[in-house]
């Protein structure tokens, strides 16, 4: 079964399911590029990896481990029972984000452009977005292009473009922002989309005289969703989480339940 929604499922959003689909979509769009880019340009997947405290984390990837403590102190005839604890245990892990390189063969492996997939610790305060945000000023500090997809609704804004440019502008929920190097950083090209449109069709830079090459999110988005089984996986008749307007979760629900009968 194929998204029943015509741009990005919002159930994907889910802080416990986005990970799990982060990887295969960065898989699926360098796949993508590849046959676009060759024989000049390499793209590669790479891996940047945070060390978080479910402290900074926030409840975004909320699963800490809790027990009580039921001992009691044994001793002579007369002992005060304390009142028993609970024991929290906050354990440091380590969060894994991939992204996508475009790499210049003719120019000893230089990386050309850096296409980032947004996660929901790169959105909210604490080392992950301290890391996405160290990285992407490096990145606008150079001669290599940015592209950010950022396809989560929750989450303070922290793409390129600064949101007082394209807040209000338009309604949306997903932002996809480009930074051309050889352009002033000043400029942007921005893809503003709501959970009811389709998924862009983006323009991916290259190096000076190579024409930009096209990435199909919706296209990435389906392979990651048919090939992690979501369709089964996902409790359509529950309520989205990350919640979405009463107007918008019937919506969702109506298209739900017009895709139940062919999938029976």
């Amino acid at each position: 079964m194929s998204i029943v929604f015509p741009g990005m499922d919002p159930y994907l959003e889910n802080p416990a399911t986005f990970p799990g689909i982060h990887g295969p979509l960065c898989t699926y769009l360098r796949d993508q590029l590849v046959s676009q880019i060759r024989p000049r340009y390499i793209a590669s997947v790479g891996e940047r990896v945070i060390v978080e405290s479910y402290g900074d984390m926030h409840a975004i990837i909320p699963d800490v481990w809790m027990r009580r403590n039921d001992r009691r102190e044994e001793g002579g005839t007369a002992t005060l029972e304390a009142d028993a604890p609970l024991i929290v245990e906050v354990l440091d892990t380590e969060i894994t984000q991939p992204f996508i390189e475009i790499l210049d063969r003719e120019a000893d492996m230089r990386v050309v452009t850096v296409i980032e997939i947004i996660s929901p610790t790169n959105k909210f305060s604490g080392p992950g977005r301290v890391s996405y945000v160290t990285k992407q000023a490096e990145i606008l500090a150079s001669t290599t292009h940015l592209v950010e997809i950022d396809l989560l609704r929750r989450g303070p804004h922290v793409v390129a473009v600064p949101e007082r440019l394209v807040r209000g502008r338009n309604d949306y929920d997903y932002v996809i922002c480009t930074s051309r190097a050889r352009f002033p950083r000043s400029r942007y090209e921005v893809y503003l989309r709501t959970v009811r449109q389709r998924l862009p069709r983006i323009q991916v830079p290259l190096a000076d005289g190579d024409a930009d090459v096209q990435l199909d999110l919706r296209a990435g988005i389906e392979q990651a969703y048919d090939a992690g089984s979501y369709a089964v996986r996902i409790q359509y008749g529950c309520p989205c989480e990350p919640s979405l307007s009463a107007v918008d979760q019937a919506w969702a629900d109506e298209l739900a339940r017009q895709a139940r009968p062919a999938t029976a």
